[in-house]
């Protein structure tokens, strides 16, 4: 009969990699306690060297389940690494305290610490609230009411923007000094644009709390990869199975991880570098490297997939036509991209992984809010292939694809702008393409060769029958 996951059950096993405390001080704070900070973050943070002075605090962000199911075991988890040869098994101890993000009060506690020296987040891309200008949208209605909160001191914020500001502002009262705010979502420029939105919601509430901000805190750009699906009942059964525990908690990701970073750490930082971090000064030729590759051809397999009957990342890109789709895009991307960054072995490394059928990457989870990730997934191709006079084609058809899965999805869209998109698509012809585009780009909406061209791409999937199983 087996045991559940609990320090002595990690004891009694023996597992190097916890030959260290179970127990580090507190040094880091996250938000958005999910499946990929604990196969990504956290697990980089057990690997260094240093690990045993950085434990990590992290909090959820709608609902408190994960912090829950962790807390039963003392923050303990299972790393399932799924390889075509098998799966290999390790536990991750960086995590010492899982909270509920409804908690804001332990939050503040904690950013307001001298102790605390980094601040992670992986909160979506829909969460910094980003227009198309480049900067907070203050009339988004959770920013609005956040700022309501902060300005009447009467509650607490409800998103990890709002709670953050919160934290720095009861981190400048208390002198507690700098700290690295590290922004792990898939954003270009995502340093920047995490900069842009704290500093935008603090300035909207109290301008010489921006001031400080911009002049104490520092926004660390990554770029971070991991293809790291939903864990499953059946993911329990086996490590309960191989493990000899039951740990109510486990990731699977592929045994492939990468992690890029660019910025300052004025109050230090774990030895990243010993598990395979890497430092550099210009981040962006590898973000758009893996924003465009990666999470591109991911959206593009998720709509075109999912119109053709797919379910997974690996049934998709079986799927030849998909597969000559996904191919075609690459090819845009790599045009667009500097030499160096060794992209023909990229895109090899990239068909291995998305052909690992053992990893079943879900494609309704990749769909969720295509209208902020299309901005930076799709159109950055798109504009560029323009500005170098060819038709960005390939870009233009992940597009359509979106399109037409918004308007034929059996579930309820899972978009920050579901709203628009729902009104969007009860226009017709032209006009609906062009409403519809003008959530990524306006400027694209105007331009009428663009319209014309995503109207032509509308249906490409549909009219491809699905192959059967």
């Amino acid at each position: 009969m087996s045991t559940e996951l609990q320090p002595e059950t990690v004891a009694a096993a023996e597992l190097p990699q916890l030959s260290r405390s179970l127990h580090p001080p507190v040094r880091i704070v996250h938000l958005g306690l999910g499946a990929f900070h604990r196969s990504h973050q956290a697990w980089y943070t057990q690997q260094a060297g240093d690990a045993g002075d950085w434990g990590i605090a992290a909090f959820t962000g709608r609902r408190p389940d994960a912090a829950l199911a962790l807390a039963e075991q003392d923050g303990l988890y299972t790393v399932v690494e799924r390889a075509d040869a098998g799966d290999s098994f390790s536990v991750v101890g960086s995590i010492v305290e899982a909270v509920d993000g409804a908690d804001v009060k332990r939050l503040v506690e904690l950013v307001a610490s001298p102790a605390i020296a980094v601040v992670t987040l992986t909160i979506t891309e829909a969460a910094y609230r980003i227009g198309t200008d480049g900067q907070l949208d203050r009339t988004a209605s959770d920013v609005a009411a956040d700022l309501s909160l902060l300005g009447s001191l009467q509650g607490e914020p409800a998103t990890p923007l709002g709670r953050l500001v919160l934290g720095l502002a009861a981190r400048r009262a208390a002198g507690a000094g700098p700290l690295a705010v590290v922004c792990c979502d898939n954003l270009s420029n995502n340093g920047t644009v995490a900069h842009n939105a704290v500093t935008g919601l603090a300035a909207a509430w109290d301008a010489d709390l921006a001031e400080w901000i911009d002049d104490t805190i520092s926004f660390v750009s990554t770029s971070v990869d991991r293809i790291t699906p939903r864990t499953t009942d059946a993911d329990v059964r086996a490590v309960e199975a191989a493990c000899g525990y039951r740990d109510n908690s486990p990731v699977v990701a592929e045994p492939f991880s990468n992690w890029v970073l660019s910025g300052e750490f004025p109050a230090g930082r774990p030895r990243w570098e010993d598990a395979g971090a890497v430092f550099v000064t210009d981040i962006e030729p590898y973000e758009n490297r893996k924003l465009w590759l990666l999470n591109g051809a991911h959206s593009l397999l998720a709509y075109g997939g999912q119109l053709r009957g797919h379910s997974t990342v690996a049934e998709a890109l079986a799927d030849p036509e998909c597969l000559q789709a996904v191919e075609a895009f690459w090819d845009e991307a790599e045009a667009n991209l500097p030499g160096g960054l060794q992209i023909p072995a990229y895109r090899a490394a990239l068909l291995a992984r998305f052909s690992n059928a053992r990893i079943a990457h879900n494609l309704g989870q990749i769909a969720m809010d295509g209208s902020t990730k299309l901005r930076m997934r799709a159109i950055p191709v798109l504009q560029a292939e323009r500005a170098a006079g060819r038709s960005g084609a390939a870009a233009a058809l992940m597009i359509a694809a979106w399109m037409d899965h918004s308007s034929t999805a059996a579930q309820p869209l899972q978009d920050a702008r579901a709203d628009a998109i729902d009104t969007a698509n009860l226009l017709a012809g032209t006009r609906r393409i062009q409403a519809l585009i003008n959530l990524l780009d306006p400027a694209l909406a105007m331009d009428h060769e663009v319209v014309q061209m995503v109207e032509n791409l509308q249906g490409k999937f549909h009219h491809l029958a699905a192959i059967p199983s």
